[in-house]
């Protein structure tokens, strides 16, 4: 895990270098500093002159003024280090998504996603933080506060050494106790942000069902979840600062105490008030750099669980790879399967495909129709190579899909999917989406071919209309003529509608068949669709039942010979004629 994290440190290696450098010159000052301190003490009492007094306090302006600057360097390198670090993780882990094949983004949540690349990154940045400056600081301030305690107090000092591993132990426990809890409360994050994710992206229908009260109820029971845990832990946490103190009264009175003797009975010969104020400033230095390496060992207890779920991401390697030499040019838009089965999952114990033999010509209109759950989206997924086939093989231009460059394959087989997505810009950023040099006559010609234009040029700003994210403010209708336009711009050589056209009228979707048959004569097409009306003039139509192919022919042979065609347009003429 450290090591995949390691390498996104990249470009923040010097100020990851220069941070504990800077903090160790840092304690080194504030160390000196008490020492003196106590001379100075000491020079007073015995009646010194004033220029000893103004040596002594320019040498400690000198180091307190060089502690400053010594700590104010590390913040900075620190804060740089630890930013870059975030910033390099989010963005590995981003780009790793979008290598992601289908396969590989099935096996995450989106809500889990977001967690890692937002929550579970600032925990490891606060970590890094802290390891990088805290972790180095506390260890090196209770060595030397250790040492000068010695120095300064002698055989008094070793208080500290009965005291320190009580306090350890103490702290220890506290550890021990706290870190089941936030490794368990990462998971229940992940539903939370579930909940909110699903209950934003199904507004209407919550408002539809009038069920707000019911969301509310379950996302308070997620939100009392987390709390509950984070209580827990924070009561338990609780107890470093009280530990920590008693620990510090427990030192101040045996230093004041014994201290105080001493000084009275050996008259300031074995020990005076200069070194008893230092011993005192040195055992405050500990505790606080021990209550600081508790909390460092929290910090890193909650990033270790972090970083795990982090790493997950970064190393989840794609299902879907080029071949060591692809090919870059697909001759033409044939289509053939070949005893081609297919699972989404290894483990999966039914094939969403089974035994399908197929054969497409280029230039070839070809219709799928079905029922809820005959796998038609997923026989066309193949096709781009969305999945890849568990058995048998997928050819298109008469090679098999394996062997191309994936970016040239998705280039030439343009997909329409079933649920359409726009992205926040303006209608002709979205559209450039499928050719980014495409100009403007180009974008109208695919918009007047997905029957777009028609509704585009009535918008104030036309083209340059800004489009909300995930389309929100056009119709259903309007943002499956756009995708259309958007495939169009690609100029492929297949092109897929994946019921693509459920949300227009019938004069709209005719319109569409019509204009896409008279000007990409030589592109295939493959329109997956519920109703016959949308590939009757198909040249030949697939009916899908249960993952096999029940039936292919054209709208009259499968009339004749079909039984799940036939009794799909009965049923759907049959309504016509009760609506008329």
């Amino acid at each position: 895990m450290i090591k995949e994290i390691s390498k996104s440190i990249r470009e923040y290696k010097k100020p990851a270098i220069a941070t504990p450098i800077l903090v160790s010159l840092e304690v080194v000052m504030e160390c000196i500093i008490p020492y003196l301190i106590a001379r100075l003490v000491n020079e007073i009492k015995s009646g010194c002159e004033l220029s000893v007094i103004i040596r002594y306090g320019l040498i400690l302006i000198v180091m307190a003024v060089l502690s400053l600057i010594f700590g104010a360097a590390a913040g900075s390198t620190c804060a740089t280090a630890s930013s870059g670090l975030a910033k390099n993780l989010r963005k590995d882990m981003f780009y790793s998504i979008q290598n992601y094949s289908f396969e590989n983004i099935d096996k995450f949540l989106t809500s889990s996603l977001v967690t890692r690349l937002t929550t579970d990154v600032t925990n490891v940045q606060t970590a890094y933080m802290m390891i990088i400056r805290s972790a180095i600081r506390a260890p090196l301030m209770i060595i030397f506060s250790l040492i000068m305690a010695f120095v300064m107090g002698g055989k008094m000092a070793w208080i500290f050494l009965f005291v320190i591993p009580f306090l350890t132990a103490g702290l220890g426990l506290i550890i021990y106790k706290t870190m089941p809890l936030f490794r368990k409360v990462f998971k229940k994050y992940d539903n939370l942000n579930s909940s909110v994710q699903e209950n934003i992206k199904g507004m209407r229908v919550v408002k539809s069902f009038v069920r707000e009260n019911y969301e509310q109820k379950k996302f308070d029971a997620a939100a009392e979840d987390v709390c509950a845990d984070f209580t827990k832990a924070e009561r338990i946490l609780a107890l470093d600062n009280p530990l920590m103190q008693f620990c510090l009264y427990v030192d101040m009175v045996f230093i004041l105490s014994f201290g105080s003797y001493t000084i009275i009975t050996s008259q300031g010969l074995n020990l005076d008030v200069g070194q008893m104020s230092a011993l005192l400033t040195y055992g405050f230095m500990m505790l606080s750099s021990l209550m600081m390496l508790s909390m460092i060992f929290v910090m890193i207890t909650m990033a270790a669980e972090s970083g795990k779920r982090i790493v997950e991401v970064l190393s989840e390697k794609c299902t879907l790879i080029n071949p060591k030499d692809p090919l870059y040019e697909v001759a033409d838009g044939s289509i053939s399967f070949e005893n081609v089965s297919f699972k989404y999952s290894l483990k999966a114990e039914r094939r969403a495909l089974a035994d399908i033999n197929l054969n497409i010509k280029s230039g070839e209109t070809v219709g799928i129709i079905g029922g809820t759950g005959s796998s038609k989206s997923s026989l066309i997924q193949l096709i781009s190579r969305l999945y890849d086939a568990t058995e048998g093989i997928v050819k298109v231009g008469g090679i098999d899909v394996r062997k191309y460059d994936l970016e040239t394959l998705r280039n030439q087989v343009a997909v329409v999917l079933q649920k359409n997505i726009l992205f926040s810009g303006t209608i002709k950023e979205n559209l450039r989406w499928g050719n980014k040099n495409a100009d403007d006559e180009e974008l109208i010609q695919a918009c007047k071919l997905a029957c777009a234009d028609e509704f585009i040029s009535q918008f104030p700003d036309g083209y340059d209309t800004y489009i909300e994210q995930g389309g929100a403010n056009v119709s259903g209708g309007q943002k499956q003529r756009l995708c259309i336009a958007r495939a169009l711009l690609k100029k492929p050589k297949v092109l897929i509608f994946d019921d693509s056209t459920s949300a227009v009228d019938t004069r709209t979707d005719a319109s569409i068949r019509k204009a896409l048959r008279e000007y990409i004569p030589e592109t295939t097409k493959i329109i997956i669709a519920q109703r016959t009306a949308s590939v009757e003039d198909a040249d030949k139509i697939i009916v899908m039942d249960s993952g096999r192919i029940n039936g292919i022919g054209t709208h009259e042979e499968l009339l004749a010979n079909n039984d799940i065609y036939r009794e799909i347009y009965t049923s759907q003429n049959k309504a016509g004629e009760r609506d008329e």
